[in-house]
């Protein structure tokens, strides 16, 4: 591997581990250092949520993984290779960036603006093109229909979408975004949540991720580091632990009340079991389907478009009314994505006048059905698994001190030098 190159798995690239060692960051004029001495490991393949109070130096901490700053000291290591010497602009084509709004260039088409770093890399047409539609359909945008718009053709959801598949484009092994959904309305900001877990399940990256917003952290993140003045790295955990055992009343703050409620935040609706429903398909004889519901003890069906994806659900008082099935959109359908929380199921279904929501997969290809019970029931189990903890979190190290699991020690009760062990 050349000097200039981050490190890639060849194909589709997996995610890289990350460890920053004894990184400090100080700005001209100021006393303190913006990040005093973090050493910080970031597990490969995970999601990792930066948080603390405005100003603690978690965007800095950010954007020196990528060396859009530079440290004043320490070292950044990359699936193992230091790259705080290697070329700076080379680093940063082969790591994704999002940032609040998308950043998308407004004379540029959608298109252009995901094949901004293939072209830099020199890539051919045909292969731009194709990886352009296939980022598309990641991110639930039709190439045919947003392939060739500008960004003020969108909306703001769909803007974030482009900027998330503009990062993707070179299949970077690292992800880092900045506050990337700051600036939307919360509906459309659990879609985007739900979209990107739906992309890590698929691609696996390191995803380091700078948030205001706990309850995001808890939802989207494997990992939560919660940071003080100065980037001090308070507590450094999985959610569940962080909201069971806060490490401080800094933490205890931070979190802000309700954690017993954050605690449906904590499971997935692709962990509980599903109820199928009496499904049709546009087109189908509406007779055909009240047969079926009438068969099944069942008062509701949902309909499918040709791709699978639900977009309508019609009781049998509706079906009466219709010969066939047509391929209307319900706009207010219930629908969460698989894996959204528990939490969002529970909103979703107070605004359902079937007491249940619609789950959808990658595609928005349905899945089944999520109803109150289940979710309860799937509560209770989660509780009891909190209980039991959960593996060993990620290493974080400030001035000297250690924490792992929300307990901080001397480094030097730590066999090494404070490395990842």
């Amino acid at each position: 591997m050349s000097e200039t190159e981050i490190p890639s798995n060849g194909g589709r690239a997996a995610g890289a581990g990350i460890l920053l060692e004894d990184v400090t960051k100080r700005f001209p004029g100021q006393e303190k250092p913006a990040v005093g001495g973090l050493t910080m490991e970031i597990p490969q393949g995970s999601i990792v949520m930066l948080v603390g109070p405005s100003g603690c130096g978690k965007t800095t901490t950010l954007k020196m993984i990528n060396r859009l700053i530079e440290p004043t000291s320490g070292r950044i290591i990359l699936n193992g290779e230091d790259v705080t010497g290697i070329d700076g602009d080379q680093l940063r084509r082969g790591i994704g960036y999002v940032i609040q709004a998308g950043g998308l260039f407004p004379h540029m088409t959608v298109a252009a603006n995901i094949a901004v770093v293939p072209k830099m890399l020199n890539w051919d047409k045909e292969r731009i093109r194709s990886r352009v539609d296939e980022l598309l359909e990641l991110v639930s945008l039709d190439p045919a229909l947003y392939r060739d718009r500008y960004p003020k053709e969108l909306s703001g959801g769909q803007q974030q979408r482009v900027g998330v598949a503009r990062a993707l484009a070179a299949d970077p092994p690292v992800l880092l975004m900045d506050e990337p959904f700051g600036a939307v309305d919360p509906i459309t900001r659990q879609r985007l949540q739900d979209e990107l877990l739906h992309i890590q399940s698929e691609l696996h990256k390191t995803i380091v991720c700078v948030t205001h917003d706990f309850d995001e952290a808890v939802k989207l993140g494997d990992w939560i580091a919660i940071f003080d003045e100065g980037a001090q790295l308070v507590q450094y955990d999985s959610p569940e632990r962080i909201l069971a055992s806060p490490a401080n009343e800094f933490v205890e703050n931070f979190i802000g009340s309700g954690a017993g409620l954050k605690q449906l935040t904590l499971t997935r609706v692709n962990e509980v079991d599903l109820v199928m429903p009496v499904t049709a398909s546009v087109g189908d004889l509406t007779s055909d389907t009240l047969s079926r519901l009438q068969g099944a003890g069942e008062q509701n069906a949902v309909v499918l478009d040709e791709r699978g994806r639900p977009i309508q659900w019609l009781s049998r008082r509706q079906l009466s009314r219709l010969d066939r099935h047509t391929d209307a959109v319900d706009p207010r359908l219930p629908v969460i994505g698989n894996q959204a929380t528990l939490n969002d199921a529970l909103d979703t279904m107070l605004v359902s006048s079937t007491g249940a929501a619609l789950v959808t997969g990658p595609r928005e290809s349905f899945l089944g059905m999520v109803t109150v019970q289940t979710v309860m029931e799937a509560i209770t189990a989660a509780n009891d698994a909190a209980q039991q903890g959960s593996s060993s979190a990620p290493v974080g190290i400030n001035s000297g001190m250690i924490q792992r699991a929300g307990d901080p020690v001397p480094v030097q009760d730590v066999a090494g030098t404070g490395a990842p062990q």
